[in-house]
């Protein structure tokens, strides 16, 4: 960790969030140090602010591997058919809920989804025994295979498209769950994060929860990656950003294909009820998506009153940023701190392969704001060095914490790519499904049921196993207790 002073306070008895019997376990550190260790429960009477904003994490699942599928994602490619450690993957994503959790920040946790899905491979003509059916995809395609058991639905900033009630007409919060049609594996992922969505946001008073888009190509859209909300805090009424790469009927003349559309943005911001005035539509540079910049979030990424973005990130460059300070000052009457880093202060690739913008930018209990970068960033000389300059600037950003989550980096995911943000207010977050919200007890019964399910080894062979199979279903079927979700998967509602 780095920090300017004074360093930001770790949640507290003195600064805790909420005054909610229910939702205090979640904060239930007596006095929290780094490692967030201890679980004490404890009932205060303190007030909790209007909104908070929980980081809901993709738990990594136990076929993580590295297919390559990820066109235009360098770091997938880079590292296509290496040896994987799936125990590694998951244990350094919990590792991050934790110091989420020691910062005060309210965290979840997004459950695996049940791989190799055996049912998208039987569609394809694969028939015969599930050990049958792997074995001939394996045989015969083994990237429809490889595809069939992506964990990619780790990458939790792909699940949706959400706006906070203080943005929407209803004041309800808002949820779209993303089609993501550009890329089959990933649009495998859809059927279940809707579902899932729909159990722990089921309050219609709170919640609103919209289908997905039409599964076509022309309404193309990857959520929250590509979405920033910019706000004078989480529960002020803020302006929204929709970032797009192509128009619906264009084709892509780069290197890589644009994965959002333009007409994916408008149809969410549309069905959120946003108010046209708040919206603001941005085109990706093409120079940007051909090198690697697949989505948004890997060349910015904002905060309450903060956007911290690279110079290339969007198409109209210095225009773009114009229009958003507009926007922003003339709806929220509030300043608007823009960070830019230049390409001569990082250049777009080492911005790529360390994932700088991939970092997570998020407000802390006592004030000010936190970076939670790739451990990569302190890694790179250049990179590091423009970190301590961020320190030692005028803007909110307190501390910086690296973190080590590399099994997800080689696949082309940092820790921004890992979390959705959802922007609640009390009551709302008291009426989501509790057992899904983390505290250190709850980590540690994760990371107790990842040491005994996960493996530390796979190869693209081991895909084919039936015993992985069967070892992915006994691990799923212990988790939908722990995060008390019965029937949660389609292979437990087909045994019932």
């Amino acid at each position: 960790m780095s920090h300017r002073l004074p360093a930001p306070a770790l949640l507290s008895e003195s600064n805790y969030p909420t005054t909610n019997p229910k939702l205090v376990g979640w904060y239930d550190q007596q006095i929290l140090n780094e490692k967030a260790s201890r679980f004490v429960l404890m009932t205060t009477n303190r007030q909790f602010p209007a909104a908070v904003e929980l980081n809901l994490d993709g738990l990594v699942g136990p076929t993580h591997h590295y297919g390559g599928l990820g066109l235009g994602n360098l770091a997938s490619q880079k590292h296509r058919h290496q040896v994987s450690n799936p125990r590694a993957a998951a244990l350094e994503g919990l590792a991050k809920m934790r110091l989420l959790i020691s910062l005060g920040i309210p965290q979840a946790v997004l459950p695996p989804q049940q791989r190799p899905l055996v049912p998208a491979l039987r569609q394809l003509g694969f028939g015969g025994t599930d050990a049958t059916v792997l074995a001939a995809a394996a045989e015969e395609a083994p990237a429809l295979l490889s595809a069939a058991s992506s964990t990619s639905s780790m990458w939790a900033a792909n699940a949706a498209s959400v706006s906070p009630g203080a943005d929407t007409a209803d004041g309800r919060l808002h949820l779209t769950p993303a089609n993501l049609v550009s890329q089959w594996h990933r649009s495998l992922e859809t059927p279940f994060t809707t579902q899932f969505l729909g159990r722990i946001f089921a309050d219609p008073e709170h919640f609103c929860r919209h289908p997905p888009l039409p599964a076509a190509i022309a309404f193309a859209d990857e959520g929250a990656a590509n979405q920033m909300r910019l706000a004078p805090s989480h529960g002020a009424t803020g302006t929204e950003l929709f970032v797009y790469g192509r128009e619906p009927e264009a084709r892509s003349a780069g290197r890589y294909p644009a994965r959002q559309s333009r007409a994916a943005s408008k149809a969410v911001a549309r069905l959120h009820g946003l108010t046209q005035d708040r919206v603001v539509l941005l085109q990706q540079s093409p120079q940007a998506i051909d090198a690697g910049v697949f989505h948004n979030d890997v060349i910015a990424v904002a905060n309450e009153n903060v956007l911290l973005v690279h110079q290339q990130a969007f198409a109209e460059g210095q225009a773009a940023l114009h229009t958003i300070r507009s926007c922003y000052e003339t709806n929220c009457g509030a300043s608007l701190t823009i960070i830019e880093v230049t390409e001569e202060d990082i250049p777009l690739p080492l911005a790529v392969e360390t994932y700088l913008f991939n970092s997570q930018l998020v407000s802390l209990p006592a004030g000010g704001m936190a970076l939670i970068c790739p451990a990569e960033c302190r890694d790179n000389q250049l990179v590091s060095d423009w970190l301590d300059r961020l320190l030692a600037g005028d803007n909110p950003v307190q501390a910086v914490y690296p973190v080590s989550v590399r099994q997800s980096m080689q696949n082309g995911g940092g820790p921004a790519c890992l979390r959705l943000r959802v922007v609640l207010s009390e009551p709302a977050l008291a009426a989501m499904h509790e057992p899904v919200l983390l505290s250190p007890r709850r980590l540690d019964r994760l990371e107790t049921w990842v040491n005994q399910h996960y493996r530390d080894r796979l190869t693209m062979a081991d895909l084919a196993d039936p015993a992985l199979l069967e070892e992915s279903y006994r691990a799923l079927d212990e988790l939908t207790g722990i995060l008390e979700l019965p029937a949660l998967y389609p292979f437990q509602r087909s045994s019932q």
